[in-house]
């Protein structure tokens, strides 16, 4: 029994059909949509590549890029199709390509699919190359003058203050490691000696951090210097008092932004999956009416449309026999006792070869 069928007058099915060659169309549209998405998370990814573990981050964007290509050139040539389909005479050159280009655009939107699933299961990927990245970063922070690394103090300075942030996990990161090179540094200086002898890392580590993490909306003058030293500065508290220095870590607000974005760009996608998967759905309808409207030869008589000929169950089970019938095409069965018909072939008793020696004639 066909599953989900519907009769069409031959009006439906040419408005069907003209109804499907302009979502085909409008699915190329879609299709732009899902390659401009895939490449601006790409290029954001790549702005701040440095600040990442290189791994995987490039496999969504890249996907969504290549989904993106496809559906175009699948919904372009599905248009084409759709505007001759009205026609039966013009659908009879499309018969035997419509039931692949089915199979194959549904694979195609199942891959739409998975790309919108991927933009979701991507956080705890992000947030560890995120937390390593940035922790290597921070630690080179001072290599201003070494090639490969100079630029990192301006990416750093540059995303604390776009993001509002400091430090990976908070400003106290910056009091775990050295940010300031021994080149601005005056080691004829014996606080300078004294605070590399404090650790035994030999590092100049002090509770302070650089200025980007300043907040410039606090009234009061950064505090970037002696931020747990009560002591140094007048009216002071930086246990009660809030910190006029960005408190969240740059970790948490780059995943925050990449997580909105990869949400937002999973919605979207998923958004158009369901729209693909309703022109699918019309397609086979339309492939199936036209098919049955070839077989009862009368092109004004109504015909039936399905998306299965038979149920869910038969379906599968027809399809899991094709797959093996396929996988023994190029066996050979030994188990019934048939033997191959080009192996052992007997030879004759006569024949050139067989002839013993003594019966062939000696020239005298």
């Amino acid at each position: 029994m066909a599953v989900l069928k519907v009769k069409f007058t031959k009006t439906r099915r040419g408005k069907l059909a003209q109804i499907l060659w302009i979502l085909n169309w409008v699915s190329v549209l879609t299709g732009l949509i899902i390659f401009s998405l895939g490449l601006f998370l790409k290029i954001e990814i790549k702005k701040r590549s440095e600040l990442m573990e290189s791994g995987n981050m490039h496999t969504v964007p890249n996907m969504l890029i290549a989904v993106g290509v496809i559906a175009c050139v699948i919904n372009f040539f599905g248009g084409k199709i759709c505007y001759d389909c009205s026609d039966a005479n013009k659908f009879v050159r499309w018969k035997l390509f419509m039931l692949p280009y089915i199979i194959c655009t549904f694979f195609f939107t199942f891959c739409v699919f998975a790309g919108a699933i991927m933009c979701y299961t991507t956080r705890n990927e992000l947030e560890s190359a995120l937390y390593r990245g940035l922790k290597d970063a921070l630690k080179n922070y001072k290599d201003t003058d070494i090639p490969g690394r100079c630029f990192l103090k301006s990416t750093i300075d540059l995303l604390q203050i776009e993001f509002h942030c400091c430090g990976n996990n908070g400003f106290r990161d910056w009091f775990e490691i050295q940010w300031i090179s021994a080149r601005y540094l005056d080691m004829g200086s014996k606080e300078v000696v004294d605070r590399f002898k404090s650790n035994v890392d030999g590092k100049y580590l002090l509770d302070g951090v650089p200025f980007s993490c300043c907040n410039p909306n606090s009234p009061r003058p950064c505090i970037q210097y002696q931020i747990t030293n009560n002591t140094a500065h007048y009216n002071y508290d930086y246990l009660t008092e809030e910190l006029n220095i960005w408190i969240r870590g740059c970790r948490e607000a780059l995943l925050e932004y990449y997580d909105d974005l990869m949400q937002s760009i999973g919605l979207t996608v998923l958004l158009i999956w369901l729209f693909e998967l309703s022109v699918l759905t019309g397609v086979r309808y339309l492939q199936t009416a036209m098919e049955n409207v070839l077989i009862l030869g009368d092109p004004e008589s109504e015909s039936d449309g399905w998306l299965l000929e038979n149920s869910c169950v038969e379906t599968a089970k027809h399809n899991i026999q094709i797959i093996k019938n396929l996988g023994k095409v190029n066996q050979i069965n030994t188990v019934s006792g048939k033997s191959d018909p080009n192996m052992d072939i007997p030879t004759a008793d006569y024949g050139p070869d067989n002839v013993p020696p003594g019966s062939i004639p000696c020239d005298s």
